[in-house]
């Protein structure tokens, strides 16, 4: 028995060590992957860096994306969008543009302006009324081309509406690295809640809070006590109306089950994060809070926004369903709102535009029912009051099948079957409403009692469907959506393992106008723009040269103080000097092979 248990005991350890040595090895993977990861934001830093004005362009709609930030201008009719991220089925791009939307105008302007926030998505962005106004950007994350590695930023910037540039606030204590967080603005402060950080080796969720004070540029780590809500990312974050507290919804999070198998929870809980006493002794608490009314279905990747009379709104998103190992996720095009007052879920019913025509229609239908009209209307009411389920499939050009589930309201369920009793072509018929389609992962705002919608994405099987379409709704007449910017999403490029060299080449030409600023960061593109191409060899003859036949090894050590130069300028004065020297080496590496 000794002996068997000494060899049970020498087992035990043999795995644990085995265990220790992958945990190192992982580990040491991780960090360079980060280190990569700082390499290629450290060479778009650089050519960042290069823009020394402000350079305003009228353009287009931005690009399709998802997981930027959509804000209101607090004194212009302007709306701002910054940053996001775009797959085109092989690779993943990550913008730092700034865009201005004038509302009424409808027309976009393109804003370059010098030494900008990293690349990144799933950012948080708050606007604040001061100083002629101000743009605060907190977190996010950049990913890797192949959408493998992920780096989470830390950093804090504000962007000065008033002067046109941006600055970086660098104080201590902020909070860790993280995107999926959400920041509110509650009386001087900014609140940062929950989020998560997620490497090649593990990922965590988090329920912390902290704020940043806008009279002394300071982070502090609040305790509330109380029981508050589990770690989570992508919950909604609304400040309530007297600036008192903020309401917590929802929010997504994963754990690891058996066998290292994920596994994702959606939360459809509530929580209000309440402060007490004076701002030097101030006190914060949790409590759970019981909403009444019609709750939202559970889902993901819901569209946030705070509207006029203390009302939250709550726009799309998606639930994932897992099946025999395969991940199948119902999109939504719903509108709730909240009433934080008074603690109520409702779902928004749109009344559309109905004819004098259809009316009349309506009332001859109840007449010639008889006796049985009233209980008839009765019965109508009651099926116009909760929400009807819709599917529709949609066939691309490359012969793709789209069925996209949408929820639309009683009222226009109604509206729609009596349309289709009617004669086609017959005149004077009310016409169907305006919808956006199902979709999750878009930006929305409110700017004047309306709500605006943009971007964001849906899937059908393994293809994925990326917006830049925008929709308003006025939020007190609440008749139907209006289109301002339309997008047919069939028409969308694909990439996959099975397409042929045509179709990588055509795609290779919607990256090349997607995403011209990272090809440059990269030796640049065959299919871009003559101008352009210029602009990508002026930027290489800044760097030192690759000698012909010149190894990695020797690029290296002789261009290696001119590499940890550039990487010191862009990582700043207070980061260590063997993580600068790391930093300089991989961008050395980076440029290298793009050489070859």
């Amino acid at each position: 028995m000794g002996k068997k248990g000494k060899k049970e005991q020498k087992k035990v350890k043999g795995a644990e060590k085995t265990a220790a040595k992958m945990d190192k090895k992982i580990s040491k993977r991780s960090k360079r992957e980060e280190e990569d990861l700082a390499a290629l934001i450290a060479e778009f830093q650089s050519l960042d860096a290069k823009k020394t004005t402000v350079v305003e362009t009228a353009c287009p709609p931005p690009s399709s994306r998802l997981n930027a930030s959509l804000s209101a201008h607090p004194d212009k009719d302007e709306l701002i969008l910054f940053g996001g991220e775009f797959f085109n089925g092989k690779k993943t791009y990550l913008y730092n543009d700034l865009f201005f939307y004038n509302i009424k105008k409808n027309t976009w302007v393109k804003s370059d302006i010098p030494n900008p926030p990293p690349r990144r998505c799933a950012h948080q962005a708050v606007v604040v009324p001061q100083a002629g106004g101000q743009l605060w950007l907190f977190g996010g994350e950049f990913a890797s081309p192949d959408g493998e590695q992920f780096y989470h930023y830390k950093d804090l910037w504000v962007l000065h509406l008033s002067t046109n540039t941006w600055e970086q606030i660098k104080v201590p204590g902020a909070p860790s690295g993280r995107s999926g967080h959400r920041m509110v603005l509650s009386k001087r402060q900014l609140l940062v809640f929950g989020g998560f950080h997620e490497s090649a080796r593990d990922f965590i969720y988090y329920n912390d809070v902290h704020a940043f004070s806008l009279d002394s540029f300071t982070w502090s780590r609040l305790s509330p006590s109380g029981n508050g809500p589990s770690p989570r990312s992508a919950c909604q974050m609304t400040s309530t109306p007297d600036c008192s507290g903020v309401i917590i919804y929802g929010g997504y999070s994963k754990v690891k089950a058996k066998k290292d198998v994920e596994k994702g929870t959606i939360h459809s809980d509530m929580f209000l994060l309440k402060r007490d006493g004076k701002e030097e002794q101030e006190k914060w608490l949790w409590s759970r809070v019981s909403p009444s009314g019609s709750k939202p279905p559970a889902r993901s990747g819901f569209s946030l926004a705070v509207g006029p009379t203390g009302r939250a709104l709550l726009f799309g998103g998606v639930c994932d369903e897992e099946e025999d190992e395969t991940l199948e996720g119902d999109f939504y095009n719903d509108l709730y709102l909240y009433d934080i007052n008074k603690h109520r879920w409702f779902p928004a019913q749109l009344k559309g535009c109905k004819s004098e025509k259809k009316k009349r229609r309506r009332g001859k239908k109840g007449g010639e029912t008889g006796e049985g009209s009233g209980q008839g209307q009765e019965e109508e009411g009651a099926a116009a009051q909760g929400p009807v389920e819709v599917i529709k499939e949609i066939v691309t050009e490359d012969g793709t099948v789209m069925t996209i589930k949408e929820i639309i309201p009683g009222t226009q369920a109604e509206e729609e079957s009596e349309e289709e009793e009617e004669e086609e072509g017959e005149e004077g018929a009310s016409a169907i409403l305006v919808e956006p389609c199902a979709r999750s992962s878009a930006m929305a705002t409110v700017k004047y009692g309306k709500l605006y919608l943009y971007g964001g994405m849906f899937e059908v099987g393994d293809r994925q469907f990326t917006l830049n379409d925008l929709y308003c709704l006025d939020l007190h007449k609440m008749d139907q959506w209006e289109v301002l910017v339309e997008m047919d999403p069939k028409t969308q490029e694909w990439l996959d393992d099975w397409s042929d060299s045509e179709d990588d080449e055509e795609g290779e030409e919607e990256e090349a106008k997607g995403g011209d600023d990272e090809e440059k960061a990269k030796g640049g593109d065959d299919e871009e723009e003559e101008s352009e191409e210029e602009s990508d060899e002026q930027d290489e003859e800044d760097h030192p040269p690759v000698q012909p036949g010149e190894a990695l090894e020797d690029f290296q050590s002789r261009t290696e103080q001119y590499w940890v130069g550039q990487a010191r300028a862009n990582m700043g004065p207070e980061v260590k000097d063997t993580k600068v020297q790391k930093v300089g080496i991989a961008m050395a590496k980076v440029f290298y092979e793009d050489q070859q």
